[in-house]
């Protein structure tokens, strides 16, 4: 029996007929019962998942291979930019060390990439095309270019293993290769946060107006830092002058994350993610102490252990993005909430 069949009521074309006031259940868009005017009685509706299902997939990468690929890229193009700079103002220690690292991270980033792809051939089949409209795409063809560029001048620094001939082409190549890899190293930088943030997963999607500077800006974090431990002290200015920049960079697009995301940042401070920034944070005061005292007394003992805590910020920094993103997928409520405030205005 209908409700309409209970009270006698008629539901037509133009409208109810025969209604018996106070006895139909009128549903409307603010729950609960109006006293003494017959009004609402249906509660209004509370968000509940499917069974518990989540509404947007999390992601299936890898922890350690993804993540670890957001920081090594990140190292590859920042200390890229730095062998640059020391090339051109006659800083040949601190130049030999940021080549290296930047053609050691290179590869290291490439190998962990394939290896969450699975297969080495998935990478060479996304060579097929150029697909603008997808990052994915797009890094590939960058990291494709970037490689062979610092891979020709990290070579220049240990030529003296090669052959004559194959040492001479490289001394020949070298500097150009160097800088011709600063025009794509800040897109290597942070292209990485575009590709997370061109996805469904609430934390990373919502704050992508600021995820590729926060991935900038860790990068140059970690490469000054690692430059720094890596070069003398009387060579290292410019690179701890980046890595403590860089550092302060990232955590004020840190702040603005967490101030602009609102309920959507909750998996930023909580659990393992919320641990891990804490931990980046202190990494961050404690690399921009240590360097700024070392910039006063010159000190390899303090440029060696500020420049390993500023990659260990970035490091931290990486993987708790990476951890929030995918608790943020796992719970309907960081998706649907945000919707639903975004449909009536109040966010």
């Amino acid at each position: 029996m209908t409700a309409g069949e209970r009270t006698g009521s008629d539901v037509r074309r133009d409208g109810l007929h025969h209604v018996a006031p106070g006895r139909d259940a009128l549903v409307g868009s603010r729950g609960g019962r109006r006293g003494g005017r017959g009004g609402e009685v249906v509660p209004p509706a509370d968000f509940r998942s499917y069974y518990g299902r989540a509404v947007v997939k999390p992601p299936v990468w890898k922890a350690h291979n993804i993540a670890g690929y957001f920081f090594l890229g990140g190292v590859a193009g920042g200390t890229a930019l730095l062998a640059a700079g020391a090339d051109l103002t006659g800083r040949a220690d601190m130049r030999r060390a940021a080549r290296l690292i930047s053609a050691g991270a290179t590869g290291l980033s490439l190998a962990v990439l394939v290896a969450d792809l699975g297969r080495p051939k998935r990478f060479v089949h996304m060579l097929r095309v150029v697909k603008p409209t997808s990052p994915m795409s797009i890094g590939t063809w960058l990291l494709s270019g970037f490689a062979p560029l610092v891979a020709v001048a990290a070579l220049d620094e240990v030529s003296g293993v090669l052959p004559r001939r194959w040492a001479e082409l490289v001394g020949y190549l070298a500097r150009p290769s160097g800088l011709a890899a600063v025009a794509v190293a800040p897109a290597v930088t942070t292209y990485t946060g575009t590709l997370i943030a061109d996805t469904a997963v609430p934390v990373w999607h919502d704050a992508h107006r600021e995820l590729p500077y926060l991935f900038g800006a860790s990068a140059l974090a970690a490469a000054g830092g690692l430059v720094t431990a890596a070069s003398p002290a009387r060579e290292s200015a410019p690179a701890r002058l980046a890595g403590v920049a860089g550092s302060l960079a990232a955590q004020v697009v840190d702040r603005a994350v967490h101030r602009r995301l609102g309920l959507v940042a909750e998996p930023l401070r909580q659990g393992r993610p919320g641990r891990l920034l804490k931990a980046s944070r202190w990494c961050a005061r404690a690399g921009i102490a240590l360097l700024a005292t070392s910039a006063v007394r010159r000190s390899r003992t303090l440029d060696v252990a500020g420049g390993l805590a500023l990659a260990a910020e970035s490091v931290l920094t990486k993987f708790a993005f990476f951890y929030a993103g995918a608790a943020s997928a796992a719970d309907p409520r960081y998706t649907v909430v945000p919707q639903r405030e975004r449909a009536t205005g109040t966010r």
